[in-house]
């Protein structure tokens, strides 16, 4: 049970001490970029499902 202690002390030292966290603009900064990012990859995918789609549907049409 001692090893449990000394885990959790010691785990609570390096965040606290150790770990350099981002400031609150880089923060947003790495968000507005991971939304831009998301817009874009689901443009993608909504052309690639559309085309894909359209494309079925004609080749459902010849037959």
């Amino acid at each position: 049970m001692a090893k449990v202690g000394t885990y959790i002390q010691e785990s609570v030292d390096e965040l606290l001490n150790k770990v350099s966290w981002p400031t609150w603009s880089e923060l947003q900064n790495s968000a507005v970029i991971v939304m831009i990012a998301s817009v874009i990859f689901a443009l993608i995918i909504y052309v690639m499902d559309t085309s894909f789609s359209n494309l079925m549907k004609l080749i459902y049409d010849l037959f």
